[in-house]
């Protein structure tokens, strides 16, 4: 497994990064938690140091049953530890706030949830039409100078919205969708990431397992997938075809698909670290190798344009 700094930050963090949105039930249904758990010890085993979650996901389900594991095992100096806010669920409907009072006490709830001391990275999970930058400058100036969060992140922005942002407060990571079909940051988010040095960490990394190649045509979904044209029908059938053509590619890098997706995301300069849903420990364990190099410029725009047609 190899290792990078996460952008200016004295992070350094495993180039896979252990994901936690499965334990979201309303989005995937329930999981067994012990095999859950068992595939956090495999991350352990196989050096990813790196986990992100969300008080969102679950409603603070996720984070309480990682800082279960962390208190079980004595696991949390293991980590480096990332969670996000944005959704204020303390009412019936769950809104934005990133309001000054909301960021201090939801980021106690957090560290609370994850029976830590500390949030190594806290991100804002998502642009809030409401925000007022000054007050979450403040909250993150009080949060830091607390020794309660370490550096400070946000998730699902565009290129204007961060360099707002830049104006009130140093911005280290952006964790953005991309993979083989998602790839719109390429044009402003990734390029203004490298200029500022900013962390990248991307999520939905195969694309909700599209990126596997495990599915066959008649493949069905009963979570959230199943609504969605990628999952079904002629769209669901013309993205497989492309995704087992990458076979040749995988097997000249001694790669499995999902590795060989991985490992394109990786080769991007700005790419910092590629989040990976864990359900089972062989989720985790057979990724992993995926972290150990990038590929070749040629095969990366080969590769690309192998899926560019489907997306």
């Amino acid at each position: 497994m190899q290792y990078v700094q996460l952008g200016k930050t004295d992070l350094i963090v495993s180039r896979i990064c252990f994901g936690c949105w499965q334990l979201s039930p309303r989005f995937w249904g329930q999981i067994d938690l012990d095999e859950w758990r068992t595939a956090l010890r495999k991350a352990v085993d196989v050096g990813v140091n790196f986990i992100d979650t969300a008080d969102a996901y679950g409603d603070g389900f996720a984070e309480s049953a990682l800082g279960d594991w962390f208190a079980a095992e004595g696991t949390r100096d293991k980590f480096i530890l990332a969670t996000k806010f944005y959704h204020n669920f303390e009412q019936e409907e769950r809104v934005p706030d990133t309001s000054y009072d909301y960021i201090i006490r939801e980021c106690e709830a957090s560290l609370k949830r994850l029976r830590t001391d500390h949030i190594d990275l806290y991100q804002i999970h998502a642009w809030d039409p409401l925000t007022r930058p000054d007050e979450v400058a403040a909250a993150f100036t009080k949060l830091k100078k607390d020794g309660k969060v370490r550096w400070f992140g946000v998730s699902n922005l565009n290129a204007d919205q961060i360099r707002m942002y830049l104006q009130y407060w140093p911005v280290e990571s952006l964790q953005p969708l991309y993979n083989l079909l998602d790839r719109q940051v390429e044009e402003h988010e990734l390029p203004l990431c490298l200029e500022k040095r900013i962390g990248v960490i991307t999520y939905s990394s195969l694309a909700r397992g599209l990126l596997t190649g495990k599915y066959t045509p008649d493949q069905t979904f009963t979570d959230m997938r199943a609504n969605n044209e990628r999952f079904k029908g002629e769209k669901f059938r013309r993205i497989l075809e492309a995704v087992k053509s990458l076979q040749p590619y995988a097997d000249a890098y001694g790669l499995t698909i999902p590795q060989l997706a991985i490992r394109w995301i990786l080769t991007h300069p700005a790419v910092t670290s590629a989040i990976v849903g864990v359900k089972k420990p062989e989720h985790i364990e057979s990724i992993a190798p995926a972290g150990d190099g990038v590929l070749q410029n040629r095969d990366w725009h080969k590769i690309a344009n192998a899926m560019a047609r489907v997306r």
